[in-house]
């Protein structure tokens, strides 16, 4: 597991919709008071009110279930939550309950909407379960009040045993408010959690239960069912702690230090051309060797041949995934896009490299829109042998340090964009010449769209930059067909720097310098 300093870039996120500017300590707000920007939950039952996020259930408007409304803003895994809670028995038939989960998961949300399952750090408006460690869905009572746990499977069987008694519970209980506002503290480090109430530690428990235990998941609220009663809660604070980030879903948290040691999974294709083509794997060796030349706090790790065996888990915790592939209906991503898309919603970074920009129309093409900008769709996109000239660059950190340069490759061109290139940046355009459409109209070789663009003098973007809601990144790079091309100092630098600014990292001033390979490098 790596050891990661990471420092938030406070101003960034003090731009992102929905959040305030982190407080010295470096919490965050994960709501503002005004709106359910970023939390999803039942609208018969929750609500803003008067600054806060209100849960009601009426005699007349009763749920069936416990309901939950789930931060979407990302998953959380160690971290430090601090809010403020009020619970309001709304009848004498019984006491109201809820609490917050945590590290979580959604049942079944296909059939049964904000219905949550994991750990969750109980409150309720009697004198027996506040502050307690509960597993909703999720193995029962973890550790009741006032005590320190340990959860452990022993023979196949699960058990909770008592470590240390923190504190009495009737005395605990006197500390807490009825009625009135409390504060609670939830920390979980590693599969360690210590819940607070008012400050006095309430529960304490460690998770060594390897079979069922949780190291990441969702954040939610709970409204219980039963008896009518109102909950509230009011400035909701998030700080992240050490490597499991809460990254972007939507408009949410990730990890955005440019500092901090970064991690790149790159993954290559199986062979598919003659020797010297299409060298996914040699590429990728490549690559990530100069990288971590350059960039001595990047960890790097190369899959050989297509998509890991080990699945997400191989990439679950990468800061930017490199994909050089085959493509087309082929593409290795393609059977795993809605998988991929969780990763790729917590924030982290995706390059694809030259065929490995190809899919196919539907979800897959509307999923690389999503992740990298733009793709390239047959019928629309050619994929011409043509000498590039690439003579101006914008102001971007991705051009840092790269200088004028003209080289021979399979320069695809004309992909289709996001809609008026909404957060692409072009990073390389040129002019292609009109021998590049001297093929027959053909899924790869011309069509009209193209055509009549190239006959208009229409610039054409062979790499580019996007940038995603919630503050994810993408690069395309059209590209990489000839192995050899690696061997050009800004060909490479492009691609380089494009990897650290997808993975959040800070691109030097010059760029990525690294020292040509020689031939043999190459071979």
């Amino acid at each position: 597991m790596r050891s990661m300093g990471y420092l938030w870039l406070l101003g960034f996120l003090f731009l992102l919709p929905g959040l305030v500017q982190a407080d010295d300590e470096g919490f965050v707000s994960i709501f503002d008071g005004k709106t359910l920007e970023s939390w999803d939950g039942n609208p018969d039952f929750w609500r803003v009110e008067d600054g806060t996020i209100t849960g009601e259930t009426t005699a007349d408007k009763p749920t069936k279930g416990n309901t939950f409304i789930i931060w979407r803003g990302g998953e959380v895994g160690d971290f430090e939550l601090k809010l403020e809670y009020r619970i309001l028995p709304m009848s004498d038939k019984g006491f109201g309950n809820s609490g917050i989960q945590y590290r979580s998961f959604e049942v079944d949300p296909e059939k049964q909407k904000w219905v949550v399952g994991g750990y969750q750090a109980d409150f309720e408006a009697g004198d027996t379960y506040s502050g307690i460690l509960y597993g909703e869905r999720f193995r029962g009572i973890l550790a009741n009040r006032g005590l320190k746990t340990e959860l452990v499977r022993e023979n196949g069987k699960f058990q909770v045993k008592q470590i240390e008694r923190l504190g009495d519970s009737k005395e605990i209980q006197s500390k807490i408010k009825k009625e009135d506002w409390n504060n609670y503290t939830i920390t979980a480090k590693d599969f360690h959690f210590v819940h607070r109430i008012n400050g006095v530690v309430t529960s304490e428990c460690t998770d060594n239960d390897a079979e069922q235990r949780r190291e990441s998941g969702i954040l939610a609220l709970q409204l219980h069912a039963g008896p009518p009663m109102k909950v509230q809660f009011r400035n909701i604070r998030l700080k992240q702690l050490g490597e499991k980030q809460a990254r972007a879903k939507g408009k949410g948290l990730f990890n955005v230090s440019e500092t901090a040691a970064k991690k790149v999974v790159f993954i290559s294709g199986r062979p598919s051309h003659g020797y010297g083509s299409h060298e996914h794997y040699a590429g990728c060796l490549l690559l990530a060797k100069h990288l971590k030349d350059a960039m001595p706090n990047f960890e790097v790790d190369v899959v050989k041949h297509g998509w890991p065996q080990e699945g997400m888990a191989r990439i679950k915790d990468a800061d930017a995934v490199v994909v050089y592939c085959d493509g087309g209906g082929g593409h290795l991503l393609n059977p795993h896009v809605e998988e991929f898309d969780g990763l790729m919603k917590q924030g982290a970074g995706l390059v694809c490299l030259h065929y490995g920009v190809e899919t196919v129309k539907g979800k897959e093409g509307d999923a690389f829109l999503d992740w990298i900008g733009g793709y390239f769709e047959p019928n629309w996109s050619v994929n011409p042998h043509w000498e590039a000239k690439y003579e101006t660059f914008p102001n971007h950190p991705i051009a840092r340090g790269v200088k004028p340069f003209t080289i021979n490759d399979e320069w695809y061109y004309h992909m289709r964009f996001r809609d008026g290139m909404h957060g692409v940046t072009p990073i390389l355009s040129a002019h292609p010449p009109k021998s590049t459409l001297s093929r027959p109209d053909g899924a790869h070789s011309g069509n009209p769209h193209v055509r009549q663009a190239v006959a208009n003098g229409e610039i054409q973007h062979m790499a580019w930059a996007a940038e995603r809601e919630g503050g994810g990144r993408g690069f395309g790079f059209t590209g990489g067909h000839f192995h050899w091309n690696w061997g050009d100092e800004n060909f490479r630098k492009v691609v380089l720097n494009a990897i650290v600014w997808t993975a959040h990292g800070e691109v030097p001033s010059d760029g990525v310098a690294t020292k040509d390979p020689s031939q043999d490098d190459l071979e």
